[in-house]
């Protein structure tokens, strides 16, 4: 008999796994729970490899929808894609679970009352600001506690027991780690050495691991470069035990803070204290941006988000679609980061460059470190370790070059070269929200601050492109997008000229900017008679160099209307107002790169456009020159251990290797690679992947 959806009168319902059917008091809630499978004797013998791929692809199903039905009233439901209209959601700011979800949980549950549902039950696990529908909505990822949500509300029974898994819309949960039940870096790793810090060696514990101590010291670590890599690398070795020192040719937090100061106000360019180096890596003066391309919702992104978190960055950062920091709170996280790290025993060397590797027979046992502040007494000194992490950025161009002096296997990787473009931010506002844009109030409004996100593909021949490249497709893409942001000096160089755009958390600026970009490879490089593995370096470097003549000297950024590039015109006194502080010039900016570049440059603008209409404005400004998206390198390394392939003990990881891109991505890296080095220094044993799922991070990412 089918069961029959009644609010009321109460019931509750049991089960009997015995017997053929379920009752309950009510006699409408009478239904048949799954029939006794009997199996022929004959197909009773053949198991495991003995069966048929067809039999064992039809068990697999079998069992998992069995499992389904066992615990369908246990564990965790995720509801997927809820959309709340923007007049019936509290705001961009709300986090909870308004009246609004709760409708379109009943909707899913069909829940004739959606009042009656309680809301603590209900986590949102995920909320974003869809704008590219006729009417912009809020879409929620939500979790639901089943037991909780019984013992609330039990007249829900019915109507759970007849939910089904729907893939990108419902998903029923069993691991307590799907739902998210799972803590930081730290837990994680205390939680391995809790479980084996008597036996040394002991049963696998809950993350997969155990642990053994085989030294009579602990082994010493340099890990070189203090980015969102380096950080979490030497996070993770540091609890398992190891001696750790972080060396760092930049400035903490603090004084580098101050060195962008003098460099933006006064024009004084500290070469190794600047927006690309010092604590936090380049990421800490710019957007402060945590999405990734890696899986959101996977546990080793999540474990590095519930990381910055502890550190003293916002919970939302779990839920927001597009998580974000913004420089003024990852000043003060990194500064606990910092300070936890030495509590561990982690010797942090602010202002040291590494100029040399310490290699006997295949084998690096150190580095040679010197003062990087500049002074001239400094000499430089020789420190043994067992291993070294080079974590270092993708603008640490002298690295490179050492590395490559040792043979270390490098090899060209692609990447992508453009401008900046700016416009004014009630204008992007305007485009994405239509009536909406007067509810975005500079960041203080109902809904976020407008940004986008554009990509498009540009294929064929061009006339003056050189024949070695003959018909080159390239990606087209925004990288970068800085809503009420500012232009920003990313030059290391006074001779060179690159920028990048940065926001405050607020996103409260007049401007908004993006960089747009086009991929090149090692036929662009070629073309310009540049070979071996730093091709790419020389190619940032030529147009870099290219820029800042262009600029006329002294950090002044060239620049030309979006108008005016796409008519190859040239530039006119009267130009935009720009967020660049160090002053722009009005300049044929078609002019820098080469033309088949400039042609897909002009390609995808027209191509955004048709995805944005407005883009193409009179105050869209285009300033040059954008050039260091990602490494252009990748040092190869072992895809298990994470050891250099031509220099055992040396660790390769992060954005400047060419294995990320990105702060969070970056981050996982260094949570991967630490594992591992703690695996072959003898702290722990175990499967990395059963601790945090599969590695990936397999090259090139864009933002």
């Amino acid at each position: 008999m089918a069961s029959t959806k009644l609010i009321a009168p109460l019931h509750i319902s049991f089960y009997n796994p015995i017997s053929k059917f379920s009752w309950s008091n009510s006699k409408d809630t009478v239904f048949p729970s799954k029939p006794l499978t009997i199996v022929s004797a004959n197909k009773a013998k053949r198991r495991g490899k003995l069966r048929y791929p067809s039999e064992k692809k039809k068990l697999k199903l079998q069992r998992q929808y069995e499992i389904d039905e066992r615990n369908k009233l246990e564990g965790v439901w995720r509801l997927f894609k809820l959309e709340v209209s923007v007049d019936k959601d509290p705001g961009k700011d709300f986090l909870g679970v308004s009246d609004g979800l709760l409708e379109e949980i009943a909707k899913v549950l069909k829940f004739p009352v959606a009042s009656m549902l309680p809301p603590e039950v209900f986590t949102v696990l995920r909320k974003s600001f869809d704008a590219r529908k006729k009417e912009p909505k809020f879409v929620y990822t939500v979790n639901m506690d089943v037991s909780k949500l019984l013992s609330s509300e039990p007249r829900t029974l019915d109507f759970i027991s007849d939910l089904e898994p729907k893939t990108g819309l419902i998903e029923h949960l069993t691991d307590q780690r799907d739902s998210g039940d799972f803590g930081d870096l730290i837990s994680l790793v205390k939680n391995c050495k809790k479980n084996n810090e008597t036996e040394g060696v002991g049963p696998r514990n809950h993350y997969g691991g155990s642990l053994v101590y085989p030294y009579a010291r602990k082994p010493k670590v340099a890990v070189v470069g203090s980015g969102p890599s380096g950080l979490f690398a030497s996070l993770v070795l540091a609890e398992f035990g190891a001696d750790v020192s972080l060396i760092e040719r930049g400035q903490p937090v603090e004084r580098r803070g101050r060195d962008i100061g003098a460099l933006v106000v006064r024009r004084m360019l500290q070469e190794d204290s600047n927006f690309c180096f010092g604590e936090g890596g380049a990421g800490t003066w710019s957007d402060g941006k945590l999405v990734t391309r890696i899986g959101k919702n996977s546990y080793s992104v999540t474990t590095v988000l519930k990381t910055l978190i502890h550190f003293g960055a916002p919970k939302n950062i779990l839920v927001h679609g597009k998580p974000h920091l913004g420089t003024d709170r990852l000043v003060p996280l990194l500064r606990n980061f910092r300070q936890y790290l030495q509590e561990l025993g982690v010797i942090v060397k602010f202002g040291t460059r590494v100029d040399d590797l310490l290699v006997e027979g295949a084998h690096v046992v150190g580095i040679s470190v010197s003062d990087s502040i500049g002074n001239l007494e400094s000499t430089s000194l020789k420190l043994g370790f067992d291993a070294v992490v080079i974590a270092v950025g993708h603008s640490a161009r002298d690295t490179y070059q050492m590395l490559l002096s040792h043979n270390v296997d490098m090899v060209q990787k692609d990447f992508a070269v453009g401008l900046r473009v700016e416009h004014p931010q009630e204008l992007i506002n305007s485009i994405q929200y239509s009536e909406l844009a007067n509810e975005v109030q500079s960041g203080k409004g109902k809904v976020p601050v407008a940004d986008y996100k554009v990509a498009a593909y540009v294929s064929g021949e061009y006339e003056d492109a050189p024949l070695s490249l003959g018909s080159t497709n390239r990606s087209c893409y925004s990288f970068c997008m800085c809503p009420g942001g500012q232009v920003v000096l990313t030059s290391t160089d006074p001779s060179e000229l690159c920028i990048n755009g940065m926001s405050f958390s607020r996103r409260s600026s007049r401007w908004a900017n993006a960089a747009l970009v086009v991929s090149v490879s090692s036929k662009d490089f070629d073309a310009l008679n540049l070979h071996g593995p730093l091709a790419g370096v020389e190619f940032q470097r030529e147009f870099e160099r290219k820029a800042a003549i262009m600029g006329g000297g002294n950090f002044v950024v060239p620049v030309q209307t979006v108008t005016d590039f796409l008519n190859s015109k040239l530039p006119v006194k009267c130009i935009p107002s720009s967020s660049y502080r160090l002053g722009v010039k009005a300049t044929s900016l078609h002019e820098l790169y080469p033309p088949h570049i400039t042609e897909a440059l002009r390609h995808s603008i027209l191509m955004f456009e048709k995805e944005l209409p407005g883009f193409i404005s009179n105050s869209a400004l285009l300033h040059g020159v954008e050039t260091r998206t990602s490494s252009p390198v990748r040092i190869l390394r072992n895809s298990d251990t994470y050891e250099s392939t031509s220099l055992k003990g040396l660790y390769p990881v992060g954005e400047g290797a060419g294995y990320a891109g990105g702060i969070v991505s970056a981050a996982v890296d260094g949570v991967y690679a630490g594992f591992s080095l703690a695996k072959s220094l003898g702290l722990y044993k175990g499967g990395i992947e059963d601790v945090l799922g599969k590695d990936q991070n397999v090259g090139f990412f864009k933002y």
